[in-house]
């Protein structure tokens, strides 16, 4: 059985979102204390393990996708990661501010696949 393209780039990208966030973000949780050459050290090493993910998944889907949709679908992912990261890892509140921002992207996913 064959995997759907958009399926197969999906999956990707969530994958590689939730190590890029944790590269840009974890840092400010755990390493504070460590100077940030340190962190940035380790940020680099998490953030590999994304673009291992990104550029496949970002191969696959411009098989079907444009570019543009590839783009799009990327942002949409990355807050369906950002925010039960930002609540359960880094304990930030609930926002209703991130229901907005998600309408929006669903907008956005909307006119980017609408044809």
């Amino acid at each position: 059985m064959q995997i759907p393209v958009f399926v197969q780039t999906v999956f990707l990208l969530t994958l590689s979102n939730i190590f890029m966030t944790f590269a840009w973000y974890g840092h400010l949780k755990g390493l504070q204390s460590k100077p940030w050459w340190i962190a940035a050290l380790i940020s680099w090493g998490i953030a590999l393990f994304e673009y291992m993910l990104q550029v496949p998944a970002n191969r696959i889907g411009y098989t079907e996708m444009s570019l543009a949709q590839l783009k799009i679908l990327q942002e949409a992912i990355t807050l369906t990661v950002f925010v039960p990261f930002a609540i359960f890892f880094m304990g930030q509140p609930f926002k209703l501010d991130y229901v907005w921002a998600a309408l929006c992207l669903v907008g956005a996913v909307y006119f980017i696949f609408r044809s």
